[in-house]
């Protein structure tokens, strides 16, 4: 740790005082929304003398005490308004210390849902701590560099079950008290914790999935792939590490699609499309196993080391299970992805892998999934498949448990993998890639056989065939979503209605799909003319809150004046349901902050 910088994200100074456990006792009350307790944290002192310092962000602290209950001296410093307060702590050389608190209004990891905004009718809590808001519920070392191994004891009322990153119950306690423990070191984003009314159902000897009770049926059909999923992954990388594998399907305000939490993937409801269509969402998830959660980036200026890794483990995944050709399409909508956050970057420093963040959450969307990516599969094509994924699993064994950042890896990368190969850095043109702008030319070919189907009959569309007549037997969701975006922006409308009333796009339940039709139809103003449309796009930003996507239809409306109005009012209703997380990207969008 010492031979690492220090993380700037963070207050703390772990080369000095490091947490090695976390033990959290807290009530949950749903009414208050607060979250009260302590959390008591196990020391290892590297300096002698040196004072333990946490991240808080608008933590009431009560008290601090050694394991025996003996007062120590704590300071609470300024607040930053993107790092929060440092707590600094005078120790005497305690291997225990103990911290009494409560969470406040602005504890953005957390988001408490009213009954009105879950399907059971009853109140939920789910936590969202990636990338440093663990900080605004725990104090802790709120670093990915840190990693410690937890356990934790929660109240919460009796008709309600909690569940966390760690080994969970199945069914409701008595007295609706729940002990958990996590057995392996993991970052402070990784712990997270979920109340509320849901039922679990097994898809495997090792998988299964929670959710409201009018959504787990469904949600079990959907995911009823996992444990083959698992199956693949442990055959390309190795064992999986952390006993079950577990998802819970929370309500729609969840603001990403998927978040990795060992032992229980938090996922979005908008992936249950009902034909296992986005199911690749667990395919990545699944991979952060490995690359995450086990080998974890350093500080979120190396966050491609997480996502470049997961997104290229991802597809192997998918290849595996799914097929080539399945693949293939995600490649290509990975690229148009790619190719559009480099083009709309307000800054080429912001396309390079190795980022210098300001603040975490500002990061580029894609640029660390989709470049990162494609480097890797830019070194399979370089090295063969064969050594590459003998490489890959080296480096999951080589740096199990531990985290990396980009020096130390690319050292690792030449002299495990390029020198054995014969190959040299230059050769490959890696600091092009990992510290230059855009997407080398060496990158490898990506194509898709079912997409050139999908093109002759954009063209037909585009020169007159009525949109009934185009040829679509048998097409599946990556195939509308490619027909989409290859749309001119200013497409006429009376194509964009003939369109929507052979295949009704604006009432898709499909995310994906439904995202790139709202971007089109508003970059082509029709949305601003056809009232069904512009309904449809209302419900669409209100009935879910999942920030990638609202970002890309915010930020299509915000280019024109009527779009930014339109935006401003539906946001007006629909921030209220938003997660923070959520609502701290559209109001840079919009301009709110």
């Amino acid at each position: 740790m010492a031979s690492r910088p220090r993380d700037p994200h963070s207050h703390a100074r772990p080369d000095e005082v490091v947490v090695r456990h976390l033990s959290l006792d807290l009530d949950v009350d749903l009414d208050a929304r607060r979250l009260s307790g302590s959390v008591a944290l196990t020391l290892e002192h590297l300096l002698e003398g040196a004072p333990l310092v946490l991240d808080t962000w608008h933590l009431s602290v009560e008290r601090v005490t050694d394991g025996d209950g003996t007062e120590l001296p704590f300071q609470i410093g300024a607040h930053d308004a993107i790092l929060g307060s440092p707590l600094t702590v005078t120790t005497g050389g305690a291997e225990q210390v103990v911290v009494h608190y409560a969470t406040g209004e602005e504890a953005n990891a957390l988001q408490w849902l009213e009954p009105a905004q879950t399907s059971s009718g009853k109140p939920f809590l789910f936590t969202q701590s990636q990338p440093i808001l663990a900080r605004t519920w725990i104090p802790c070392q709120d670093s990915p560099g840190v990693r410690t191994t937890y356990d934790a004891t929660v109240r919460v009322p009796a008709d309600l079950l909690a569940v966390m990153s760690a080994e969970n119950p199945t069914e409701r306690t008595a007295d609706g008290v729940y002990r958990f423990t996590m057995p392996e070191r993991v970052p402070s984003y990784l712990v997270a914790l979920a109340v509320g009314d849901l039922e679990h159902r097994d898809l495997g000897p090792r998988s299964g999935v929670y959710a409201e009770p009018g959504e787990i049926e469904a949600a079990a059909w959907e995911f009823a792939d996992t444990e083959r999923m698992i199956e693949a992954a442990e055959r390309l990388y190795g064992p999986y590490r952390w006993g079950r594998y577990d998802l819970l399907v929370l309500p729609p305000s969840f603001p990403y699609g998927g978040m990795e939490n060992p032992r229980l993937t938090f996922a979005t409801p908008t992936v249950i499309a009902g034909d296992r269509s986005l199911v690749t969402l667990v395919a990545h998830e699944l991979a952060h196993s490995w690359s995450g959660n086990l080998v974890t980036n350093a500080t979120w200026n190396d966050i491609w080391l997480n996502e470049g890794f997961t997104t290229y483990f991802e597809r192997r995944i998918d290849e595996e299970v799914f097929g080539v050709e399945d693949t293939a399409m995600h490649l290509v909508l990975g690229r148009q992805e790619l190719e559009r956050s480099v083009a709309t970057a307000s800054d080429p420093r912001h396309t390079w892998l190795e980022l210098d963040l300001v603040d975490p959450d500002d990061g580029p969307p894609k640029i660390p999934y989709e470049k990162g990516s494609l480097f890797l599969r830019m070194l399979e094509t370089a090295v063969g498949r064969e050594r590459f994924d003998a490489f890959l699993r080296d480096y999951f064994d080589r740096f199990a448990f531990g985290t990396t950042d980009t020096p130390t890896f690319l050292a690792h990368l030449t002299s495990a993998l390029l020198e054995p190969a014969g190959l040299t850095a230059e050769e490959l043109r890696i600091e092009e890639w990992v510290h230059g702008p855009g997407v080398p030319d060496n990158e490898p070919p990506t194509v898709s056989d079912a997409f050139v189907v999908v093109d002759s009959q954009v063209s037909r569309l585009l020169g007159g065939t009525p949109a009934a007549d185009l040829d679509t037997d048998g097409w599946v969701s990556h195939q509308w979503v490619h027909l989409v975006r290859a749309l001119p922006d200013d497409a006429d409308h009376a194509l964009l209605a003939d369109l929507d009333a052979a295949y009704g796009f604006t009432a898709t339940g499909n995310i994906e799909l439904a995202t790139a039709w709202f971007e089109k139809v508003v970059a082509a103003g029709w949305v601003f003319v056809e009232p069904r449309v512009d309904a449809g796009l209302e419900d669409a930003l209100t009935r879910h809150g999942r920030a990638l996507y609202l970002r890309r239809v915010y930020e299509q409306l915000a280019l024109s004046d009527a779009g930014l109005a339109r935006a401003k009012e539906i946001y007006a209703a629909a921030r209220p349901t938003y997660h923070p997380v959520s609502r701290a990207v559209v109001d840079r969008v919009l301009g709110l902050r």
